[in-house]
């Protein structure tokens, strides 16, 4: 509370909406999860044995539903300011982005360039279940891309984007699996 106290004051003309930042690795050894089955039978579940795989950088603000993502082959501090310059392109010019995320090594380090209209919080180290983005990650390995094998990097990737536009770009969803009580403690 004292951050968005410190936020609020300092940014007293702009709108401050908070949002959470994640990241999450897709690839082809992809998700198996339980399936309909007649009892006493085995079903088989297709298994890939490629190692090619890419990075989903997603940022989700509970209170509107809204959501900016990025899809990369690798991830490190160049890909993070990439995401949020492009992040901030995205959100209106009236808005000041207080961004909660954890404490990865590209969040922390001195080469991430910080937008001028953004924010950082670091969430405490080893605390997943305190970033909400983790549900959306959640709801898109189980609904998308569980039991499936894709046969090259762009089906991949296709699959990714597919996914990506139909869950998390559809606000009720991101609302819906994103909804925390504390975030909404702190407005």
């Amino acid at each position: 509370m004292k951050t968005l106290d410190k936020v609020k004051s300092a940014h007293p003309c702009q709108k401050i909406e908070i949002w959470f930042q994640d990241e999450a690795r897709f690839g082809q050894q992809g998700t198996i999860t339980r399936v309909w089955a007649k009892t006493g039978s085995r079903p088989r579940a297709v298994r890939q044995t490629k190692y090619e795989w890419l990075y989903i950088i997603g940022a989700v603000c509970p209170e509107t539903g809204e959501s900016v993502g990025l899809l990369s082959p690798t991830i490190n501090s160049d890909v993070v300011s990439l995401f949020l310059k492009q992040f901030t392109e995205e959100v209106s010019h009236d808005v000041h982005v207080l961004l909660l995320w954890d404490q990865a090594g590209f969040h922390t380090s001195k080469k991430l360039k910080i937008p001028k209209n953004m924010t950082i919080v670091l969430l405490p180290p080893y605390s997943p279940e305190l970033n909400p983005v983790e549900n959306l990650w959640h709801y898109l390995r189980s609904h998308y891309w569980a039991n499936r094998i894709y046969a090259d990097y762009d089906a991949l990737r296709l699959a990714a984007v597919d996914a990506w536009q139909k869950a998390a770009l559809d606000k009720e969803i991101v609302k819906s699996v994103c909804f925390t009580e504390y975030a909404w403690r702190i407005y």
